[in-house]
């Protein structure tokens, strides 16, 4: 007998949902646990929490809770292109930018069509292309980041998106500037290049990302961040996606009304004003980067030199290492199913966090020796 879910489109049934970060309170749950005892370094998280300014700004915005949100986002729509330079058209918001790159998938992918991106780049690439029924081509990576000449040459008269991020997650390479402006000049201007710049503000100044400067040269380019990260809004779900008029519109048109809700629109509103917030993230993100990366150095342990607000390292028997950990209260993120099974991720916390894991790190791998 034919069952109803027999019935769903075969892309679907091969997908693999996507597993985030364990969370605190189910590591309690299955370790018995205290949760004030757990040190969550898995999800790329701002161990600063959030914004006081948008803290304040969420408190306001609850007392007009019964209220259907802007589906414009007007306030926040404007808050946003006063601080990039943009116009109004250009910009579509997301329920985090994970929403904005599905958007993109859904405006521009099919049955029949391809979209490119690079091995160990972020898993929800392949999932996106995957729902829409279109077929995800993997390319081989170059040192643990994108090989744009590899990607380039992948593009066919079937592509229709390539996906690059930069920095990269897990792997947090960066692509020079001027590396990748050429990649772009070399695109096909029937193929839409989704540049997700979700940790660009822990970069330095001189290494920050110019593409939203590009986009008068690039009408097929999309550039996507999120206030997840260094905004400290990951459990708000709001990011934005910046291109040209007719993609944004394209956009929008498949998009789910009210996808971003009116206490998220204050906070990002409060957030992306409080330069001297993000700027603190930053600065303890350098900090921690450093505290982290010498003490796998102390341990003998390699990792791959990141640009965001994570690093992942290199240990043996990596699945084992990580259930350790987990039983002493410490998530990190596992990376296996970026081909890479040898290799734990591991973001950037308060001092007392990289400390404790550090700490816990060295025990486990002396009890193997």
């Amino acid at each position: 007998m034919t069952r109803l879910c027999d019935l769903a489109p075969s892309n679907i049934h091969a997908i693999a949902p996507y597993q985030p970060g364990k969370p605190i309170t189910e590591l309690a749950r299955e370790m018995g646990l205290k949760p004030e005892a757990i040190v969550k370094l898995a999800s790329n998280e701002n161990p600063l929490g959030v914004s006081p300014k948008a803290y304040e700004a969420m408190q306001d915005a609850l007392e007009d809770i019964a209220r259907y949100p802007d589906g414009n986002g007007f306030a926040l729509r404007d808050c946003v292109c006063r601080k990039f330079g943009l116009q109004p058209a250009q910009v579509v918001f997301g329920n985090g930018s994970n929403d904005v790159l599905e958007l993109a998938a859904r405006a521009f992918l099919a049955p029949g069509l391809e979209a490119v991106y690079s091995q160990h780049a972020f898993a929800v690439y392949a999932l996106v292309t995957q729902a829409t029924g279109a077929v995800g081509i993997s390319v081989p990576a170059r040192d643990f980041g994108h090989d744009l000449d590899a990607m380039l040459a992948a593009i066919t008269d079937k592509t229709r998106i390539v996906f690059i991020a930069n920095p990269n997650n897990p792997t947090g390479t960066l692509l020079e500037k001027q590396v990748l402006h050429a990649f772009l000049q070399g695109v096909p201007k029937t193929v839409l290049v989704v540049l997700d710049e979700a940790y660009d503000e822990y970069l330095s100044s001189e290494l920050k990302s110019e593409a939203l400067s590009w986009l008068e040269e690039f009408d097929n380019l999309l550039v996507s961040r999120t206030l997840s990260k260094a905004y400290g809004l990951a459990g708000l779900r709001v990011g934005f996606g910046v291109g040209s008029a007719p993609v944004i519109d394209l956009m929008n048109r498949v998009r789910q009304p009210f996808n971003v809700n009116s206490v998220a629109q204050a906070a990002a509103v409060a957030a992306l004003e409080d330069d001297e917030f993000v700027e603190r993230s930053r600065a303890l993100n350098q900090a921690g980067m450093a505290q982290i990366t010498q003490g796998l150095d102390q341990l003998g342990l390699g990792y791959i030199p990141s640009y965001g607000n994570f690093v992942s390292f290199h240990v043996p028997m990596a699945g084992d290492v990580y259930q350790q950990l987990l039983k002493n209260g410490v998530i990190v993120r596992p990376v296996a199913a970026y081909e890479m099974p040898d290799y734990l991720r591991v973001s950037i916390g308060l001092y007392a966090e990289n400390a404790r894991f550090l700490e816990v790190l060295e025990l486990i791998l002396k009890a193997r020796s």
